[in-house]
C-alpha cells in the first residue's frame, strides 16, 4: 500500500494501544515506525527486475519484525522505566504497528515476502488496489480527530472503530476478488473454455471492478472485466502468452526470479528486435506496470539474453491515465457498452495480439 495509508495505520494503531501513555506522540511514533519495513526501497539494485523483486523481502518478514519489535520494547522499557509501560504491551503495540505493515502489503497484488528467509512464492491476495481511498480515508480522520482532540478516550474509540472498519473492507475485497473470479469461470464454462488457472485484481481505486486473467493449458491467456454489479457475461478476449520465446531466457537467473515473483503470470512479445517480458498483474489491460526488456535479437537472427531493463512506458505512471480511468470508474455501475479491452491491447502491445 501507499505510505500515507501505512502511516496512518501505523498511527491508529499505536494510538489505540499507547495513545493513554503517550499522548499524542504515539500517533508520531506510530507513523514513523509503520513506514520503517519500506526503507528496503533505499536499497539500489544493478537492474529494475532485481529492485522489484527484492523489495517487500527482508524488511517484510514477520520472522525480523517480531524480532524488532521485541528488541524495541526491551530497549524503551529500559531506557524509560518510570513512564508506566509493561513490556507485553510495548511488545503488542510495536508488533502490530511493525507486522500490518507488510500484511497489508500482501492484500495488494505485488507481492510480499512474508516469511524471508524462506523462498516460498511471495504472498499476493489481491483484496485492494494500492491506493484506495476508501480504505484510507476513515483511518486518517481518526487520526485527524485525535491529533486535534488528543488521544481521548473518545478519540480511542474512534480509532478502534476506523481500524475495524479498515479490517472489515479487507474481507469485502477478498469477497469481491472471489466473486470476480467465479463469474469468470462461470463465463468461460458457459462456453467450453478450459482454464488451468484464474486470477482476479483490483483496478482504478477500488474494489469494485476487477480485472480477471484465466490461463489455459496451451500457453494462451483470456483477460477480461468484471464488477460486482454485472448482469450479463464480462467481457473478455482471448490473448497469447507467447511462451515459445521464453526459452531464450531459459538459463537468465533473473528471468527464473521474476517467474518465482509473479507466479509465472508472464507474458512474452517481441517488438522490433527487444524481448520484452511483462507481470500481468498489475496495470489495465494493455497498460501494465512492470515490462521489461531481457533479450536482443543479433545479426543472425539469435536471442541473446541482456541485463534487464525497463520497458518503455512501463512504470506506476502507466496506472494514472486520465481517459482510461474515466472509463473504469464508469464500467463499475455500466456494463455497456463494454470496455475496449481489444482497442487497449492495440494501442499499448502494437496491434494484432489477440487471437480471434
Amino acid at each position: 500500500m501507499d505510505s500515507i495509508t501505512q502511516a496512518v495505520l501505523g498511527a491508529a494503531l499505536q494510538g489505540t494501544v499507547l495513545g493513554r501513555i503517550q499522548g499524542r506522540r504515539s500517533l508520531v511514533y506510530g507513523a514513523a515506525l509503520a513506514t520503517l519495513p519500506d526503507l528496503d526501497v533505499i536499497i539500489r539494485y544493478a537492474d529494475p527486475v532485481s529492485q522489484m523483486t527484492y523489495h517487500r523481502g527482508f524488511s517484510h518478514s514477520l520472522f525480523v519484525l517480531s524480532g524488532l519489535a521485541l528488541l524495541l520494547a526491551w530497549l524503551v522499557g529500559r531506557c524509560w522505566p518510570g513512564k508506566g509501560y509493561t513490556l507485553p504491551r510495548l511488545f503488542l503495540a510495536f508488533w502490530l504497528v511493525l507486522v500490518t505493515h507488510p500484511v497489508l502489503d500482501a492484500f495488494t497484488v505485488y507481492g510480499t515476502q512474508l516469511f524471508w528467509p524462506l523462498q516460498t512464492t511471495p504472498l499476493s491476495w489481491a483484496a485492494v488496489f494500492i491506493i484506495d481511498p476508501v480504505y484510507t480515508l476513515p483511518l486518517l480522520a481518526a487520526v485527524i480527530y485525535a491529533s486535534i482532540r488528543g488521544v481521548t478516550a473518545k478519540a480511542t474509540r474512534w480509532l478502534s472503530l476506523a481500524l475495524l472498519f479498515s479490517t472489515a473492507y479487507l474481507g469485502f475485497g477478498l469477497a469481491g476478488r472471489m466473486a470476480a473470479e467465479q463469474r469468470f469461470e462461470a463465463a468461460l464454462d458457459q462456453q467450453g473454455i478450459v482454464v488451468s488457472e484464474v486470477r482476479a485484481v483490483p483496478i482504478a481505486f477500488n474494489s469494485l471492478v476487477w480485472r480477471v486473467l484465466a490461463k489455459t493449458p496451451d500457453g494462451g491467456y483470456y483477460e477480461g472485466i468484471s464488477s460486482m454489479f454485472d448482469r450479463q457475461a464480462p467481457e473478455m478476449q482471448r490473448l497469447p502468452r507467447n511462451l515459445e520465446l521464453a526459452g531464450a531466457l531459459a538459463d537468465h537467473p533473473l528471468h527464473q526470479r521474476l517467474r518465482w515473483f509473479t507466479d509465472d503470470w508472464l507474458r512474452y512479445d517481441q517488438v522490433g528486435d527487444a524481448l520484452v517480458v511483462t507481470d500481468l498483474r498489475m496495470g489495465i489491460p494493455g497498460n501494465y506496470t512492470f515490462r521489461f526488456s531481457m533479450a536482443h535479437r543479433d545479426s543472425r537472427g539469435r536471442w541473446i539474453a541482456d541485463a534487464p531493463s525497463l520497458w518503455q512506458g512501463a512504470g506506476p505512471g502507466s496506472m494514472f491515465n486520465g481517459d482510461d480511468l474515466v472509463l473504469i470508474w464508469r464500467r463499475i455501475v455500466e456494463q455497456q457498452p463494454p470496455l475496449p479491452l481489444a482497442a487497449w491491447t492495440d494501442r499499448y502491445l502494437g496491434g494484432r495480439t489477440a487471437e480471434h
